[in-house]
């Protein structure tokens, strides 16, 4: 059988093109595999979160910008929902990525900064406990840091627990805390996680 000089180069121009499109370059090769295509949309209702709908807003911005696995969007229904009232600040996780978040106005009247407040909340709802460190560095050391702390990005390590939570199709949603966080220590009889 004669095979045409013709159907070889135009064979060869495909195969050639074939490799050059699944070529992965070594840059490529050495990051990580992502689920981008698994990323989980949570929505939240700030309807009732009175003055601190803009901070709550920028808070899931914050998360948005930490994290891969997890996107964070306002609207309904809602996956969790953020109140405000004149108590301290907490959340109610129900379970992974639900629940209801209260910004208390308590906290932003003693001086710490509503939007590291906001942040370490959605914290709660994204699978992190309380972690009191004191480490303005660390968004879950909540008010253990001091009340001059503005930091409201989470850490490096914050940020994997957060992606590791929702890696994939198979959800941790067995080991994560849930509960009610109550980010103070006087806060009697409310329970707080802290491994």
């Amino acid at each position: 059988m004669h095979i045409s000089s013709r159907f070889l180069r135009a064979v060869s121009a495909l195969l050639l093109g074939l490799a050059v499109l699944f070529t992965v370059s070594p840059a490529r090769a050495a990051e990580p595999l992502t689920a981008t295509a698994a990323v989980r949309v949570l929505r939240y209702d700030v309807s009732r979160a009175a003055e601190f709908r803009t901070v709550m807003d920028q808070a899931a911005q914050v998360w948005n910008a930490s994290v891969a696995n997890v996107r964070l969007v306002a609207g309904t229904p809602a996956d969790f929902v953020v109140l405000a009232d004149d108590g301290w600040p907490r959340t109610s996780a129900t379970r992974l990525g639900r629940g209801t978040i209260w910004m208390g106005r308590e906290a932003t009247a003693e001086g710490y900064y509503p939007l590291r407040i906001a942040t370490h909340e959605i914290g709660h709802i994204l699978g992190l406990p309380d972690r009191r460190t004191g480490l303005c560095t660390d968004l879950m050391s909540g008010h253990s840091a001091p009340v001059s702390c503005t930091n409201a990005t989470p850490s490096i390590a914050e940020r994997r627990a957060v992606d590791a939570n929702f890696a994939g199709s198979a959800l941790r949603a067995g080991e994560v805390t849930t509960g009610l966080f109550v980010d103070r220590a006087d806060a009697a009889g409310d329970l707080v996680s802290a491994p």
